[in-house]
């Protein structure tokens, strides 16, 4: 085990948020219309601070974009409020932020950083479903229960956030409307490098009660070590997010089990697989390198676990050669294709392909762009500390099933089951897919860990930078 320290709120849920300005005051109730949690790891937070639109929040020098013109005092102490994803790609620039493909910039994990490295005491997200690639009732589910950090320790300076929060389209309307803006017309402004921050004349006001527990929540590691002397003390890692969302908010049936039998009972069993796949092999036929069984913790708090890992890694990060991550398994049935996500940014494009080739079947590219799933799983902190880094994903092209089947499938999941307590085991399971999908990340591992060199990410990617060989 893996001790990784975390600390959870809970914030209540009578909780109110409170704003006002000079044409009258919103009440917004949680749950509903918003939901919050605190970075203080405090159980009482009061925050009474102006409100400022600060459009999609983004400091993107290479991109020559910055949404935070003026001084830093316009921002410190203040309530930011802005847009999920990334700015909208142009015809004069088609590629702008990855055109339709999501960007780290435009996810809200960087949004919470960035307005914490502006000193702002809180920041509001305005949810579409659109933008955000999931219904509010994700949102609701995932932030109104219980939320966990990595536990600060003494002389940790990193900023952080009082207050943390989303707020529906519909809340975000009558915000706008209060503060005599049009939230329609500050999207539109807000979709160029021109844009400037709007203080909204409005203040806002919260009294975040939370409960606080401290908790220790391993990761669960299990090492192979490799036949090769030379190679041994390299590895390859298989990793797989253990956690869910335990007991929350109930459903329209009352159930308050977050079972996470897709997301990620799913994951954890095929690395279990893989793991007894490997061991049962004579020694003389096991991989040359080292393989790294990896477990996480907190996954679904925003990859606590793998972000724990890549700071105090068990395996040096200079010779790990690769993660191979699984997430969410193909429980539809067997497919003519998958999707290695993240290995077009380095080496590891060949293998897939090697590996597609080996079984007759083909690569295809993220089917879902827009959505940012690279930077929304336990392979990610990975790829930021420069080991090269893949989400393996099934394709859509689903063996006796009509073209798009695959599609409607996984808008159903993500609309009724994803986060919620249905997200639980079914007698429908066709669990061939999920054994293709193990059997293909298998394969992938097995030729990283008997290849003469380690993979390195291509020169021009953005995590070549971090690469530690």
């Amino acid at each position: 085990f893996q001790p990784v320290a975390l600390v959870g709120v809970k914030a209540d849920p009578a909780t109110m948020l409170n704003v006002s300005g000079n044409s009258g005051s919103e009440s917004f109730k949680f749950a509903d219309d918003y939901v919050a949690f605190t970075g203080a790891q405090e159980a009482d937070v009061a925050i009474k601070a102006p409100l400022v639109f600060v459009g999609y929040g983004i400091d993107a020098p290479e991109q020559h974009w910055n949404d935070y013109k003026g001084t830093p005092d316009d921002y410190r102490g203040k309530i930011l409020v802005m847009l999920v994803n990334d700015p909208p790609a142009t015809p004069q620039e088609p590629n702008l932020f990855g055109a339709r493909a999501l960007t780290y910039y435009g996810r809200w994990t960087y949004k919470y950083e960035e307005g914490a490295r502006r000193g702002a005491a809180g920041v509001i997200l305005l949810h579409t479903d659109e933008s955000a690639g999931y219904p509010w009732s994700v949102v609701r589910t995932s932030n109104g229960s219980w939320r966990f950090d990595i536990a600060r320790g003494a002389g940790d300076k990193t900023p952080y956030l009082k207050m943390r929060a989303w707020m529906t389209d519909a809340a975000g309307h009558r915000l706008m409307k209060l503060a005599g803006q049009d939230l329609d017309a500050l999207r539109r402004a807000a979709a160029s490098r021109d844009f400037k921050p709007v203080p909204l004349n409005l203040e806002g006001a919260i009294d975040l009660h939370s409960e606080v527990k401290r908790v220790a929540a391993p990761n669960v590691v299990g090492i192979l070590p490799g036949r090769d002397a030379r190679l041994r003390d390299e590895y390859v890692v298989f990793s797989a997010h253990w956690d869910h969302f335990g007991i929350g908010a109930p459903d329209k049936t009352g159930d308050k089990i977050y079972n996470g039998a897709v997301d990620n009972a799913s994951g954890v069993a095929s690395v279990l697989g893989i793991a007894q796949a490997l061991v049962n092999l004579p020694e003389s036929e096991r991989p040359r390198r080292s393989i790294l069984f990896l477990f996480t913790t907190a996954e679904e708090q925003g990859l606590l676990g793998s972000e724990w890992y890549a700071r105090h890694p068990l395996a040096p990060l200079a010779k790990t050669a690769a993660d191979v991550n699984l997430d969410s398994m193909n429980v539809l049935g067997l497919t003519r294709d998958f999707i290695p996500l993240g290995a077009n940014r380095s080496t590891l494009q060949a293998v897939v392909e090697a590996v597609a080739r080996e079984r007759g079947m083909e690569v295809k590219p993220d089917a879902r762009p827009e959505q940012g799933l690279f930077y929304r799983s336990d392979h990610f902190p990975f790829a930021k500390v420069g080991v090269p880094s893949i989400n393996l994903e099934p394709g859509d092209d689903f063996i006796g099933r009509p073209k798009g089947w695959g599609q409607k499938q996984f808008e159903a999941y993500n609309n009724a089951h994803y986060h919620q307590p249905s997200d639980e085991y079914s007698d429908t399971w066709n669990f061939q897919g999920m054994i293709q999908e193990a059997e293909i990340a298998l394969a992938i591992g097995r030729h990283i860990a008997d290849a003469p060199e380690l993979p390195r990410f291509n020169p021009n990617d953005e995590f070549a930078k971090a690469q530690r060989r």
